[in-house]
């Protein structure tokens, strides 16, 4: 399977994607997953794929929602090839003269591969060390909001200041619930198979919809787009461990997962 991320590639795109033997981007792919924009949690896989990047940048992409470029996703490893877009319309005569013997996904590389590629430059790549300090995997949300405002207030160059507002802005503006679940599943998850992270996304989910923030964050984003959303605990400090954990429990015992034969 062979997976064109050209252009707007999120949520459930970025799913079918990563499921893909050849994954290939270009200068127009805008890649993310912004779940905990609308009270969600980053799922189809993603507490698995993310796991192929530093523990500091999957944090990082999955708590903000921060939308990569094509160069972002390949040195991330979410992408086998960076292309120009232009490259991509000619592809099918290319696959009409591709050899059928060999190894074939050798071959397909070859076919999407240009003779001369020049890699563009990654945007995420000067914030590296930024997002090392700001996205520890031992600190809680708070501590990253509050060494985020730490830098702020030091008047770092106007680069640095933006992408330190922006960084700011989502960890105060999502589901302040969700931000923790989906750092806990995030971590978890980088010591699960991709069936088990299966499981434990679709109990999230379930719960998430029936008592969580989703309905609210879809009605703000999406509905009334109001941009408002009045989220249930409404601030990072009031959300209990103990609802964290609640929410990463399975609504399900083990022998009734509706996934329990998945993997085996």
């Amino acid at each position: 399977m062979v997976a064109l991320l050209d252009g707007v590639t999120m949520g459930g795109g970025m799913g079918l994607g990563q499921a893909a033997r050849l994954r290939i981007v270009t200068e127009r792919s805008k890649i993310a997953m912004p779940e905990t924009r609308i009270g969600f949690l980053p799922d189809v896989g993603a507490t698995h794929f993310l796991g192929v990047m530093p523990t500091e940048l999957a944090l990082y992409v999955g708590l903000t929602g921060a939308t990569l470029s094509g160069a972002d996703a390949l040195r991330l490893q979410l992408a086998d090839l960076c292309v120009p877009a232009e490259w991509l319309a000619t592809f099918e005569e290319r696959l009409q003269r591709m050899p059928h013997d060999g190894d074939l996904l050798a071959a397909l590389r070859g076919v999407f591969e240009p003779p001369c590629n020049i890699i563009p430059h990654a945007a995420v790549g000067p914030f590296t060390q930024l997002i090392l300090r700001h996205f520890d995997r031992r600190s809680s949300i708070e501590r990253m909001v509050a060494t985020l405002r730490h830098d702020l207030e030091r008047e770092p160059p106007r680069e640095v200041r933006q992408w330190l507002q922006a960084t700011y802005d989502a960890l105060t503006g999502h589901s302040p619930t969700m931000l923790y679940v989906t750092r806990e599943a995030l971590l978890r998850g980088r010591q699960m198979t991709l069936a088990e992270c299966f499981r434990m996304e679709l109990g999230i989910v379930k719960r998430v919809i029936d008592e969580g923030d989703f309905c609210e964050g879809v009605r703000a984003q999406l509905i009334d787009k109001d941009r408002k959303p009045r989220w249930a605990p409404a601030t990072l400090a009031e959300v209990r461990p103990e609802r964290v954990r609640h929410f990463l429990a399975s609504p399900w015992k083990r022998e009734a997962h509706p996934l329990v034969a998945l993997g085996a």
